[in-house]
């Protein structure tokens, strides 16, 4: 035993890559069983991951969850800014500008708008429960756009790990009510087109509830909508910790 976790602690990178595509192979399973693919296996993923982070902080007393058990540290390495933005970077660089003309002025109009409520309404929710100070309402409410914004927001920003969770949590619940509510709401809202589903997907912003949410409403809807959606969680990713910050500073100091 000592042996392999001596081989685990001087491979961590390569073990935490292990780890994560077990996660998710569990998750995806979970997904397809329990749920019928309505919960995406993504979301179901990052609850997983986010108890195993607190029981790993039970156990070590630290505060990285599962890095700070040796054998889990290239976990810290992996989930970093260095890696996370790449991956964000590399999402953004996947998409065709040109291809976003094709929702028209809806598309553009629930794009910005999406971001704008999704921003404010976190914000607001931030200063109820009393985190009042700019870099704080700033990152929660660009973790209500999605839970890939409020990190890069408060990494930019310099907020502390614990405002940044809250970030995390608050875009993951966004992603699981677009998730469950898609299907419900669809026959309402006329959600039965590409143009619609595109406009639809830069209102809400969460790419993986947006994607699980019209896989279960409709299969051939979801590029349209992850495609708007990326859009969003890249113009949230450039306004977090740019426009959207210093309007708080101005406001509230």
């Amino acid at each position: 035993m000592d042996i392999i976790a001596d081989v685990l602690e001087r491979n961590g990178l390569l073990f935490a890559f292990v780890v994560v595509g077990g996660l998710m192979m569990i998750s995806g399973w979970l997904s397809k069983t329990l749920t019928r693919g309505r919960l995406q296996g993504s979301a179901i993923a990052i609850m997983l991951g986010l108890v195993l982070a607190y029981f790993g902080g039970i156990q070590t007393g630290g505060e990285s969850g599962l890095a700070d058990i040796a054998i889990f540290s290239g976990l810290g390495l992996m989930g970093g800014a260095m890696l996370r933005d790449f991956a964000i970077v590399a999402t953004a660089y996947g998409v065709d500008l040109q291809e976003i003309k094709k929702a028209g002025a809806a598309g553009v109009v629930a794009l910005i708008a999406g971001i704008v409520v999704s921003f404010i309404v976190g914000a607001a929710v931030a200063a109820a429960f009393g985190y009042t100070d700019p870099e704080s309402m700033a990152t929660i409410g660009a973790g209500a756009a999605t839970y890939i914004v409020g990190p890069v927001t408060g990494t930019a920003i310099g907020t502390s790990s614990e405002v940044i969770a809250l970030s995390v949590a608050a875009g993951l619940i966004k992603a699981v009510v677009v998730m469950v509510c898609t299907p419900l709401i669809a026959p309402l809202i006329g959600l039965n087109n590409p143009k619609s589903a595109m406009a639809y997907g830069g209102l809400m912003g969460t790419t993986s509830g947006v994607a699980g949410g019209l896989a279960a409403t409709d299969k051939r809807l979801v590029p349209y909508g992850a495609m708007t959606a990326t859009f969003y969680t890249g113009l949230g990713c450039l306004l977090g910790p740019s426009v959207f910050y210093f309007a708080l500073v101005g406001i509230f100091g």
